[in-house]
Order: structure tokens, then C-alpha cells, then sequence
């Protein structure tokens, strides 16, 4: 027996000893090590009417990899594009010089059975299966913004800002607008509209059920102001311009068509256009006869529905949902089998709920309550969407929500009537849901805060589930990667401020350490959260120069409630973020492995915001970088500015107070500022003033300008500059 513990523990030592010898290390030059992103590798899905499902999974071996046809019933893949054939096809269509087609196609019809690509800014339609292409345009001009009809026998798309449509079976274009030019769009939409409403999604239009008729947005750019970007070549550098509404200044006038397909006819919604501001919706009711449009008042804090008749024009007013604050943007909206009652969500308690309205626009029922919040899954944190399915044969809705913590996103349940609620996902974590036309099956991407990503594809009624994709932990744990630890911190009057923190694998507590704090701060958009990310790479990087990595959400960034949210009202940047982010510090300060002397923050955005009203408003830093932050709302687009803001005319004292410039004088500690020069979304003007002040006060700091980049950076070169960038910062100053 002793000989055998003698054995294993060699063993253990020699496997120890090896294991060590392979161990990575992450630092800048390693952080984008493939193996990284492996970790986040899941198959994409898409759901088709007759409830299999199109899969490609990058998982699968090179020479397999392709789009399948999955049954959910059998579990059954079956391929539905031949690789090599598509190659052929586009060597055919392209002898000369044969672009690069995608691995699968940008677009899928609901049937299945037509794909198209957007190849050069050309379209080119692949039939399913079987792999033949057929290209559809061949023009100076880029196409834009192409899908399919319901039925998957037109396509309509942009060219030259007017609307198109190609009918398949015809093989014949169809001019649909006739008046786009520099100011007019016809489908397509202005940059307010694209970043703030559809959530960086070109959705102007939109389909009729029976794919004959299509509404869509016409605007008209022509009162807006223009920003400019000027070019770094050639000898004379040439400009660009973007137009953007600032903050009271006009936005773009927007109207809905209504153009039918049989005669080219387009009537008009006839929505007195001085009701409203701002189109945040265009959704066709089932029968296809009316179209439901939801219009937002420029305070934000009115948003009417309407419905349309898709022949006369004619707009019937049907409900108007209010706020205090403002409201949010959401997707949900739902119409049911009876065609008397339809579901949204609304904010109108103080909490994201469903409710259930008849088309008179009176309310039948609230469908969820409690001090908990619906959970947005929509392409951006800005645009909510809860509801994944609805069952009404056996009764049930299905939606995504905070109810369990406001850390966690699940799958729940629930009758119409609001009775019979029950949570279905179970792991501890972020549950995101794709679920089948008829709610028998979803697919469930889950992970946590240090689990990676995986895929299961859930019968409902029996609960059995079939996982698609594993978690896949290899290259985290080659690295070594630590991940961090939930824990909430006490704000000055108890509020707990959900928080994380990432140590080293070698973590001594009795030594004292550097803290760095990551930010961002804007309402409702949480950091902490048990769900996996990307960003615990680069807290790694950190952590492997010396530093903790600490993250927390002040009060109105949570999500938790729209109360929460609605404190930031007519005065942001400002307090709220201000003493919640400065009592956590406070608290981490007083933590007997922290160097009180050495703390850091920064952030990017909203987060470049608060790291500079952190960094003057504050004396708790010693060092700060802000990256492209706005440094006074005043400069930034009207629906994201006034929407906490309002109008400098409705709230000039609460703009000069919360302006950053203002306070350039109070700087504490060494701040480095980041921006790019052609950022579209936060102007280089926001750094530009803000250095201005600094040098009238006589301030010394540092500068990071990336030439010709946008709001991310995002080019290889320019992220990996970044990153040495930031590192080296922090090693000099803390």
C-alpha cells in the first residue's frame, strides 16, 4: 500500500509537472489565440415553418462543415448545400475572378428553400437543397438590405435609397419608390434610426403575410445637420459626411407607405405626422389587412398605436402606453388566434411586464407581475424583446425574465389569464432561446459566469434534451483563465450593487494589490451578470501584469426596474452613477489585500463617460482611461440624449450641471482619452472639447487618437495597438 500511494503520488507530480510545462500564459500577443474563440463556437440556427430547422455548426470537421437540415423529432442532420457544387456554381457565375461566398447564406426563406448572398453588392439566390445559384443583379450600383417575401418567390432590396423587388418566378425587377436621393429613403434607414430604434439593423420594410403589398419607411434627411470626417489621403484629403440630429436639433420626417405589388400603387398612413416623432414599429396584423404602426412623442414618454388599413390608408388610434421616464424600445408584440386581442410589454408599473389588449385598445389583463423585469433579447441591449413563443392550443406563453435574479436570464411560462407561472430553464446562468413556430421545441444557448457557451435543443412537453454543442472550456483552461466572483457590495443607503471580482490563480492575501475597474453605466445595461464573456480574457491579461479586475453596476444600470432606470432622468451624468460607483470603491479600499493607493478605472462609451466623471468628479482614482466618451449630451444623437435628457430648452440647468467640461479643472490623477476619428456614433468632437478644457485649465494628461476608426476601433491592427496601449498605461501609473 505504500508503494502504490508512493506511485500515484508520482504520478500526480510528473502529470502536474507536465501540465504546468504546457500551461499558456495570456498577454496581449496571446489573448486572440484561436482556442479563445473555439469557447464561443455554437452552432447558428433558424427556424422554418414546417418546425425542423437549418443548423451549421463551425464545430464539425472542415470537409463536413456545411449548412443540415436538423428534425427535431429524430434528431436527424441532413446536409442541404454541397460545398464543392457551390464553388463550381460561382467559378460558372464568376469565370474571371471568383468572389468569396460565405460558408451559408445571409438570408433564408421561412420555408427553407431558397438562400440568397450579398456577393460584391450583388445579390445571388441558392435553391435549397440542390445548390444551384442564380444571380439576380449585376450593377454598378450595390444592392442592400435584400430578403425574401413570405413566400419566398420575390425579393425585395435597396439601390440607389429607393425599394425593389425581383419576382423569382418571372425573373423580372420591379421599381417600387421612384424619389430616393441625398435626403429621401425609401426602405433603408437614417443613422438615428439604424443605431437607436432597429437596434444597427437596416429594417425599413416590411413584408404583407400574403408577400403581395410592403410597408415601408420614406425619410426625409433634409433638416438634419451634417458631421464631417475628414481622410488622412490622399495629398488633399477628401470628407465624408454623416447626417445627425443632435440634441434639439430636427430629426428626420418619417412617414409609412403602404405599396402594393399587383399595380405599383402606394398609399399613405394617414398618421397626422405633428402627433408624432418618431416611427418606432411597422408590424402587419395576421390577416394582412391592417398594418400596426407605434409612434413615440419627442419627450419619449407617449407611445401610440395605430392601425392602418392596408387599402385606404385610414389610421385607427388604438392605445397609448406612458411613462414618466421614457420608454424603451421593444419587439414584443404579439396578435392572437381569436383576432380580438393582441400582447405587448410595457414598463407602465415600474417593471417590464406583458400585458393582453383587445384591439379596442382596452386591457383585458396584466399577464406577469411582481418586482422583477421581463429580460431583453434583442440584438442589442437597447431593444427589449421577452416573448420567444406562443402556444395558444394548449395556452401558453413563453418569455425570457429577470424573476429568479436579476443576474440570471430564464425560460418561464404563463396562461394568458396570468396564472400558472413556471420556470422551465434550470442551470444557473444565461438561458438565450430560440424557440419552434408551434412551441414544441427550443433551442436553448446557455452559459454562465464560467461556463462556456452550450447548445440543447429542449422538447417542451417531455423535457428531454439533446445537446448540439457542448461547453467547450479547452482553451480557457490552457490558459489558466480565472473568472470572477458574484458578490454584491452595500451602496451608502443598503442598496446591494451587483458586483465581480477576478483574482489570480496565485492570489496572496496577505500582499496588497492594484484594483482596476471596468465600467459602463448606462441605464439598464448591465456588466455584471452570471453569463459567460469574452471580456474575462482580457481581465486575464490584467490579472498576469498584477492587477484585480473589479466590475459593478450602479443602481440604474442594472436592469432590475424601470424605477431604477428612470432615476437618470434630466440628470446624467450625475449622481446616481456617481456616489454608487464611489461607495464601491470606498468598499474595496477598505478590503486588506487592496492598495488603496493604486486604483484604476475605465471604460469605453458610456463607460469613457463615467470614467471621466469619475476621474473630476471624484478624488478615489489615480488613474483613469476613458475610451470615446461623451463628455456632454449636448453633442450626442436627440432619441438616445433626450430620452434622459430631454431638450436643452426643457432642461438647459441639468445639461450645464451633468456636462463634463465643466468640471475638466477638477481633474484628478493621470487620464489617457481614446477616440477614433471618424467615431459616427460619439463624435472625436466629445474628446476634442474635453481637451480643450483640460488645456485651459492647465491640466496634463494623455491623448490616443486612431485615425479613420469608428466607435470600436475594431481592425486587428487598431485592437491589438489598443490593448499595448492600455496595458502599458497601467503598468506606468499603477
Amino acid at each position: 500500500m505504500k508503494r502504490f500511494c508512493l506511485f500515484l503520488a508520482l504520478l500526480f507530480a510528473a502529470g502536474s509537472l507536465s501540465h504546468a510545462q504546457d500551461q499558456k500564459t495570456l498577454s496581449v500577443d496571446t489573448m486572440n489565440d484561436p482556442s479563445l474563440f473555439k469557447a464561443f463556437s455554437i452552432p447558428r440556427i433558424w427556424w422554418l415553418t414546417d418546425e425542423t430547422a437549418y443548423l451549421y455548426d463551425p464545430r464539425s470537421p472542415a470537409e463536413q462543415r456545411t449548412l443540415e437540415r436538423l428534425d427535431p423529432r429524430s434528431g436527424t442532420r441532413t446536409p442541404v448545400l454541397d460545398q464543392q457544387r457551390l464553388r463550381d456554381e460561382v467559378s460558372r457565375l464568376y469565370p474571371d475572378k471568383p468572389p468569396f461566398l460565405p460558408p451559408v447564406p445571409q438570408i433564408i426563406t421561412e420555408s427553407g428553400s431558397r438562400g440568397l448572398y450579398l456577393v460584391n453588392g450583388d445579390i445571388i439566390v441558392v435553391e435549397l437543397p440542390g445548390s444551384t445559384l442564380r444571380r439576380i443583379t449585376s450593377t454598378q450600383t450595390e444592392e442592400s438590405a435584400a430578403r425574401f417575401s413570405p413566400d419566398g418567390n420575390w425579393i425585395a432590396f435597396i439601390r440607389d435609397k429607393d425599394l425593389y423587388v425581383y419576382d423569382l418566378s418571372a425573373e423580372k425587377e420591379h421599381r417600387l419608390t421612384a424619389d430616393g436621393d441625398g435626403t429621401i429613403l425609401n426602405g433603408t434607414l437614417s443613422w438615428v434610426y439604424w443605431e437607436e430604434i432597429f437596434g444597427r439593423q437596416d429594417i425599413g420594410y416590411w413584408w404583407s403575410p400574403d408577400s403581395r403589398a410592403i410597408a415601408f419607411l420614406r425619410t426625409d434627411e433634409a433638416q438634419l445637420s451634417l458631421q464631417h470626417y475628414v481622410d488622412i489621403a490622399p495629398w488633399t484629403p477628401t470628407v465624408t459626411t454623416q447626417r445627425y440630429p443632435k440634441v434639439g436639433e430636427p430629426n428626420p420626417k418619417v412617414r409609412v407607405g403602404i405599396v402594393d405589388l399587383t399595380n405599383g400603387n402606394t398609399i399613405w398612413a394617414a398618421i397626422d405626422d405633428k402627433a408624432y416623432e418618431y416611427i418606432m414599429r411597422i408590424d402587419w396584423q395576421p390577416d394582412g389587412k391592417n398594418v400596426f404602426i407605434r409612434t413615440l412623442n419627442r419627450a419619449q414618454t407617449e407611445l401610440d398605436f395605430h392601425s392602418v388599413n392596408r387599402n385606404t390608408g385610414k389610421a385607427t388610434f388604438i392605445l397609448r402606453d406612458t411613462n414618466p421616464g421614457w420608454i424603451n424600445v421593444s419587439d414584443d408584440l404579439y396578435f392572437t388566434a381569436d383576432g380580438k386581442h393582441f400582447i405587448i410589454s410595457s414598463e407602465r408599473d415600474g417593471f417590464a411586464h406583458l400585458y393582453r389588449f383587445r384591439l379596442d385598445g382596452s386591457l383585458a389583463n396584466q399577464i406577469t407581475k411582481g418586482s422583477w423585469a421581463l429580460s431583453s433579447s434583442g440584438p442589442v441591449f437597447w431593444v427589449r424583446k421577452a416573448i420567444t413563443g406562443v402556444d395558444e392550443k394548449n395556452g401558453w406563453i413563453y418569455f425570457t425574465a429577470l424573476e429568479k435574479s436579476s443576474l440570471e436570464k430564464h425560460l418561464y411560462r404563463i396562461r394568458m389569464d396570468g396564472s400558472r407561472m413556471k420556470r422551465l430553464t434550470a442551470g444557473d446562468g444565461a438561458h438565450g432561446i430560440s424557440m419552434s413556430p408551434d412551441a414544441r421545441y427550443y433551442f436553448d444557448r446557455f452559459s454562465s459566469l464560467n461556463t462556456p457557451p452550450s447548445m440543447s435543443l429542449v422538447e417542451i412537453a417531455s423535457g428531454k434534451q439533446r445537446v448540439l454543442a457542448a461547453s467547450d472550456p479547452a482553451g480557457f483552461r490552457d490558459f489558466n483563465v480565472q473568472f470572477a466572483q458574484l458578490m454584491t457590495i452595500p451602496a451608502r443607503d443598503g442598496f446591494d450593487l451587483p458586483a465581480s471580482l477576478t483574482k489570480p490563480a496565485d492570489f496572496n492575501p496577505t500582499k496588497r494589490y492594484p484594483v482596476i475597474v471596468y465600467v459602463y453605466g448606462g441605464p439598464s445595461a448591465p456588466q455584471v451578470s452570471n453569463a459567460f464573456s469574452f471580456g474575462a480574457v482580457w481581465d486575464n491579461v490584467l490579472l498576469n501584469n498584477g492587477f484585480l479586475v473589479l466590475r459593478v453596476d450602479n443602481r440604474a444600470a442594472t436592469g432590475i426596474s424601470k424605477k431604477l432606470e428612470n432615476l437618470l432622468l434630466n440628470r446624467s451624468p450625475g449622481e446616481i452613477e456617481l456616489n454608487d460607483l464611489v461607495d464601491a470603491v470606498r468598499w474595496m479600499k477598505r478590503q486588506s489585500y487592496v492598495d488603496s493607493a493604486r486604483i484604476g478605472i475605465w471604460g469605453w462609451s458610456g463607460g469613457g463617460t463615467n470614467t471621466i466623471l469619475a476621474m473630476t468628479r471624484s478624488a478615489e482614482f489615480k488613474a483613469g482611461i476613458a475610451g470615446a466618451g461623451v463628455t456632454d449630451f449636448r453633442f450626442y444623437d436627440s432619441k438616445w440624449a433626450e430620452a434622459m435628457m430631454r431638450t436643452e430648452a426643457e432642461n438647459k440647468k441639468g445639461y450645464e450641471e451633468a456636462s463634463l467640461l465643466r468640471y475638466a479643472g477638477q481633474l484628478h490623477g493621470k487620464l489617457m482619452l481614446i477616440h477614433g476619428t471618424h467615431d459616427d456614433n460619439v463624435h472625436i468632437q466629445n474628446t476634442w472639447r474635453f481637451v480643450d478644457e483640460l488645456i485651459r485649465a492647465d491640466k496634463l494628461f494623455e491623448l490616443m487618437v486612431y485615425p479613420l476608426r469608428k466607435h470600436g476601433i475594431g481592425d486587428p491592427a487598431g485592437s491589438r495597438h489598443l490593448n499595448r496601449v492600455m496595458l502599458d498605461f497601467w503598468k506606468r501609473n499603477l
